[in-house]
């Protein structure tokens, strides 16, 4: 299988159109068109029964303390953990392209609605549900795709995984409320194949060039 996006090139930057926040001089940050980029697919087996998306971040600091804070930096050395941006599942066979804005297309306080999406797919909760658990203004599920926004503060490039999976079942098993770590378990044992595209991300001025 190829994974191939419109959007961004494998290796390159995300543009900012694609992210939940970008830079902002005044602000270090501000929200973003948060739109999800164009996704085909090719050479998927012929006995594939449906395709599962999942976008992960594997530099997400470990631990917060350093965290966009003011006169400090989340250092490059410090263990990084994964951070899930979309979880989608159930896409039909006959499936093999995302349009650009067709699942986000915008920053929704509180989250997006799911798990029902389009196609008659389903989306899961991604991580900015457990980061803005806290926030009054904020707080909700997020189901669907939420773009990049990493630590102004961080110190690493960060690397946006985007990644196929061709399974042999129509439906995974999973009811109610899922995420990310949920559908990995799901999948084993019935990958017939898959395909990733890497994008880079960063907020950091010291980084950005």
């Amino acid at each position: 299988m190829i994974l191939t996006s419109s959007s961004f090139a494998d290796g390159q930057k995300i543009p900012g159109d694609y992210a939940f926040c970008t830079p902002d001089p005044a602000h270090h940050v501000c929200l973003g068109r948060n739109r999800n980029p164009q996704l085909a697919w090719t050479d998927a087996p012929s006995a594939s029964k449906s395709f599962v998306i999942i976008c992960h971040d594997p530099d997400v600091p470990s631990q917060g303390d350093d965290v966009n804070q003011e006169g400090r930096s989340v250092p490059a050395a410090l263990p990084r953990v994964d951070f899930f941006h979309w979880v989608l599942i159930d896409l039909p066979a006959t499936v093999s392209s995302l349009k650009e804005g067709e699942f986000s297309s915008d920053v929704k306080p509180r989250g997006k609605p799911g798990p029902q999406a389009a196609y008659n797919s389903r989306q899961g909760i991604n991580n900015y549900t457990d980061w803005f658990a806290g926030d009054n203004d904020m707080r909700g599920d997020y189901y669907g795709y939420d773009g990049p926004c990493p630590p102004w503060n961080d110190e690493i490039v960060h690397h946006y995984v985007f990644t196929v999976y061709a399974l042999d079942i129509e439906t995974l098993p999973l009811d109610g409320r899922f995420g990310g770590p949920e559908v990995r378990a799901a999948i084993q044992g019935h990958i017939l194949a898959e395909a990733s595209l890497t994008g880079t991300y960063t907020l950091n001025p010291r980084l950005q060039g």
